[in-house]
């Protein structure tokens, strides 16, 4: 913390410093990380399955926000607990207090039962937060939330109410509604204040980071500044830079892992909100899906990262909630293929993946499955693929990569010097391969499948069952 005796202005020079010594280490190998989307699971569903966590080798769990947010909206008069129908997933997206526990995720002590659970396995928990804007109807908003920014008027921008109707105008973007969502003043100190007490009540829970969803319509120092405010100052705040009121983010002697929502299009500061917090690779993850829909590694640039970002501090994923729920964009690719695109980004040297846990009895037909907001995901983020792609990450932390293709680019192998490859099929058929690697010339059996492959001169062959993958290791 020793950095935050220089002035403000001073210390904004080494802003991308700051934050990687104290929230994300740039790592001195590759990223360990691999975080678990546990994706609308209450804080007790997550509690009760953290051993199953554990062993699949995630590292990290991702939680739904924990906020007061709405119960109701028109034409659903509450009371129900469906992801969507009587009830609705994105209700905890739509806050009216800044204070912890809702409907879906449980209460402050099942937040700190949570956090204290997983403590035991060594994994950090982490919460969606959104600081962005309110419920769609305002009148939801609690009267200590209004008294505490000094009335109703001063919790939204200027021009709050307005909907965005040119995403690419930063003035727009960062002070206008979004999808009926009215916009918060994030630059108001009073509202500062009151929500970064949010944010020291969730590390004094045991949070130990956060995913600031719809990040990007949080001006940076550099963006227009709406009429009401005086600088863009939310991010210096919220990263603990400067204080407010006397106020400054907690950063426990465990550090804080902190990444944004900035979906990437025209005229998106990726640089500058990367002087800040971890980005999200929303590019990437279209290649990725792009490529598993043709099942050609041939259908899009898998070798380019598509960000101005050091891919040390980019979080990756084959699919997120927003692709899945929302127009469903991700839902019709299979879970098999999902597999196989999760243990690309996770064989990867840097990159820091997100696995998103679909609903319990998904499918293409049924996205929202048994459709119970708060139970346990289905049984894919424990499937034996996913565990041994976690556990070879962990494995060849250390190594440099190397990717290769076979002749007609149906399956990859993302070699680890030359103590590891992951060999995965992303085709629906049985394909016999022959494929360069750096493994020396052996015989190598994967545990999961229990295939035989070889090594000859730097070419390995076998059989690949259809839509797998197979971790190798030198022995």
């Amino acid at each position: 913390m020793k950095k935050l005796i220089f002035a403000f202005a001073a210390a904004i020079l080494s802003l991308s410093a700051f934050a990687q010594d104290n929230f994300n280490p740039t790592p001195k190998d590759g990223n360990e990380r691999v975080i678990l989307h546990a994706w609308c699971w209450s804080f007790n569903s997550i509690r009760e399955n953290m051993d199953k966590i554990a062993q699949a080798g995630f590292t990290t769990i991702q939680t739904s926000p924990a906020q007061l947010c709405v119960t109701q909206t028109k034409g659903d008069k509450g009371g129900g607990n469906q992801l969507y129908g009587h009830g609705r997933w994105y209700y905890v997206y739509q806050p009216t207090d800044w204070k912890i526990g809702n409907y879906q995720m449980g209460t402050r002590e099942d937040l700190v039962a949570l956090c204290a659970e997983a403590e035991k396995y060594g994994i950090k928990v982490i919460v969606d937060v959104l600081p962005n804007h309110t419920s769609i109807d305002d009148t939801r908003v609690e009267d200590a939330l209004d008294d505490a920014v000094g009335g109703h008027e001063n919790l939204y921008h200027a021009n709050g109410f307005n909907e965005i109707s040119d995403y690419n105008d930063r003035m727009q973007c960062t002070t206008g509604q979004m999808g009926g969502l009215p916009d918060v003043n994030t630059e108001n100190p009073d509202f500062q204040y009151y929500y970064m007490t949010y944010v020291n009540d969730l590390i004094a829970c045991g949070v130990r980071g956060f995913r600031y969803d719809t990040a990007k319509h949080i001006g940076l120092p550099s963006d227009p500044v709406d009429p009401k405010s005086k600088e863009n100052d939310f991010w210096p705040v919220a990263l603990g830079y400067k204080a407010v009121k006397g106020l400054t983010l907690t950063v426990p002697e465990d550090g804080l892992f902190i990444y944004g929502e900035v979906l990437q299009d025209r005229n998106v500061k990726e640089v500058e909100y990367g002087q800040y917090i971890d980005l999200t690779a929303s590019s990437y993850g279209y290649v990725v899906r792009n490529i598993l829909n043709a099942s050609n590694w041939g259908a899009d640039n898998w070798d380019n990262w598509c960000h101005p970002v050091a891919p040390s501090h980019l979080v990756t994923w084959v699919e997120s909630h927003d692709t899945y729920c929302n127009a469903h964009e991700s839902a019709g690719i299979s879970c098999d293929k999902i597999r196989q695109g999760w243990a690309f980004l996770v064989a990867r040297r840097y990159g820091q993946p997100l696995f998103f846990s679909r609903p319990d009895g998904s499918s293409a037909e049924n996205v929202w499955g048994n459709n119970i907001v708060g139970a346990r995901g289905n049984d894919e983020f424990f499937h034996p693929e996913v565990v041994a792609a976690n556990k070879f990450r962990k494995a060849m932390l250390a190594e440099d990569e190397t990717i290769t293709l076979n002749e007609d680019k149906t399956v990859v192998a993302v070699n680890r010097g030359k103590r590891g490859a992951m060999v995965i099929n992303i085709t629906e058929n049985e394909i016999p391969v022959s494929i360069k690697t750096n493994l020396p010339d052996g015989k190598y059996v994967d545990d999961v499948h229990n295939n035989t492959f070889r090594v000859k001169k730097g070419i390995l062959t076998g059989t690949l069952a259809p839509t797998s993958s197979y971790a190798l290791y030198k022995k």
